[in-house]
This record gives structure tokens, C-alpha cells and sequence, in this order.
């Protein structure tokens, strides 16, 4: 039973280090993780930047503060007296 046991953590150390190295460390083939973990290109490949887009800030409309007499106060949706 334990030469069993044995061989079939054998064949699952196998197979498991096996998928580990043909996966290039989750980047793919030709690329490399790099120190900050993201993937970079082997052999010094010349990546460009694209164009940077700026987009224009977004409007923002703030409703008008609803404002009271002196005495009241702003609740349940209306204007209302202490």
C-alpha cells in the first residue's frame, strides 16, 4: 500500500512541475515575470507606448442647498419649526 501511495505522489510531482515550466511563469511564451511581478517581453523587444488620450473632466451638477427661515430646519422634506 505505501509503494502505492508513493507512486502516485511520484507521478503527481511529475506532472505537476511539468505544467509549471511549460506555463513560463503565467506570462506566456516569450515573456517573463518581472520584479514588481508584472510580464515582460525576453531578448529586449521594443515595446512602444501608445498615444496618451486625456479625457475631459467630468460635469458635476450639485442640487441647490435647500434653505430655511430662521427657526426652521429642513426634515421629512419640508421646511419645518424647531
Amino acid at each position: 500500500m505505501k509503494y502505492l501511495f508513493a507512486a502516485a505522489m511520484l507521478a503527481s510531482a511529475v506532472v505537476g512541475f511539468s505544467e509549471a515550466a511549460s506555463a513560463a511563469q503565467g506570462c506566456g511564451p516569450g515573456w517573463y515575470r518581472g520584479p514588481y511581478g508584472g510580464c515582460r517581453p525576453m531578448r529586449g523587444a521594443v515595446v512602444r507606448p501608445g498615444p496618451i488620450v486625456v479625457a475631459p473632466a467630468p460635469v458635476v451638477v450639485v442640487p441647490r442647498a435647500r434653505v430655511c427661515p430662521y427657526g426652521f430646519r429642513w426634515y421629512a422634506g419640508r421646511c419645518r419649526p424647531f
